[in-house]
């Protein structure tokens, strides 16, 4: 595994785009956006897959040159069409603007339809915390995952992030409709690894830790088994609905053609409504009680969601960015 640093990976990354056409501008916080998910841990959505992210450009599914355009409004409340643009881009704007219409009503909401991966979902959780609201988002996608009691693939694993903001340390609640989402499955795939816990079932229906045997099958098990399914089918309606936009049935089931997604960003400004101060002091109390809660396994402390978010934030910004070489080479050749 190499290291690399930072801004070489992003200047990297940037060059690259420009040449795809996007502007110098939109293609330095793409290509941050990719970093950032590297560096926080989530290796399957930043730089291992902007070669994926790439080809989405070269055939033609993600606009390099589209930008959102609002459709309609209604106080809090907004619709906008994402033109099929860059995904991270199109869904950092709708929690940017998600963020503004919290503060200004309290609370604010952006459904953002007509538009492409978003990569790592925690990406606009952290945005949100980071501005001092509350932030709640999901997305649908292509049919990845059967519903309880299915056989077929015709449902989404659905990621969905809820986010708090604390001056300590963020709460970031950022989580896949299936027990792991397919990109950890091809993870533990590549590195010959059985799952902790069972991931989906094989061909003959088996509950399985074998993620090879999950990735043939495309029966990834929903978390929660029927809650997690019933979960992704009514963000999927619900996402479809207020972008008045597509759902995950009308979505092409190849991730390299699958475009058109529906997203939605909510954001909730609790100073609006009480003493700063005093909403603080019940987000540590919260995170203490979870954190001095005794553990299952001796020597190991319960963390919160996001904490161990934060101790790899710290250790890839010190180290440089992980990088497969293989990756590295294939990016570098581009």
């Amino acid at each position: 595994m190499n290291r690399i640093p930072f801004d070489q990976v992003q200047q990297t990354l940037k060059s690259v785009l420009e040449k795809l056409g996007m502007s110098a501008k939109r293609s330095q916080v793409c290509a941050r956006l990719f970093c950032e998910t590297t560096r926080d841990g989530v290796y399957t959505h930043g730089i291992n897959r902007f070669p994926r992210f790439v080809e989405t450009i070269r055939n033609g599914k993600v606009d390099v040159k589209a930008e959102p355009k609002r459709v309609s409004g209604h106080g809090a409340l907004e619709r906008w069409d994402g033109q099929r643009g860059v995904g991270n881009l199109n869904a950092l704007g709708a929690m940017e603007r998600a963020i503004t219409l919290g503060r200004e009503h309290g609370i604010g909401c952006v459904a953002l339809g007509n538009t492409n991966h978003w990569m790592r979902a925690g990406t606009y959780g952290w945005q949100a915390a980071g501005a001092g609201v509350i932030g709640i988002c999901w997305t649908n996608t292509m049919p990845n995952l059967p519903p309880w009691g299915g056989v077929d693939p015709i449902i989404g694993n659905n990621p969905l992030v809820i986010a708090v903001p604390r001056a300590g340390g963020a709460v970031v609640l950022d989580m896949a409709m299936s027990q792991y989402s397919y990109g950890t499955l091809d993870a533990y795939n590549d590195r010959g690894e059985k799952l902790p816990v069972d991931g989906g079932f094989d061909k003959d229906g088996n509950l399985t830790k074998d993620p090879a045997a999950i990735l043939k099958s495309w029966r990834a098990l929903p978390v929660g088994y029927w809650k997690g399914s019933g979960l992704s089918i009514v963000l999927d309606m619900m996402a479809a609905m207020m972008t008045v936009g597509n759902a995950t049935h009308q979505l092409a089931a190849d991730p390299l053609l699958e475009t058109g997604v529906s997203q939605m960003f909510l954001t909730m400004n609790p100073a609006a409504l009480g003493s700063a101060k005093a909403v603080d002091k019940i987000a540590d109390e919260i995170v203490a009680s979870v954190q001095n809660s005794k553990p299952a396994t001796a020597g190991k402390r319960v963390r919160y969601p996001g904490e161990q978010t934060l101790k790899v934030r710290a250790e890839n910004t010190e180290l440089g960015l992980p990088v497969e070489p293989a990756t590295w080479e294939k990016i570098l050749a581009m």
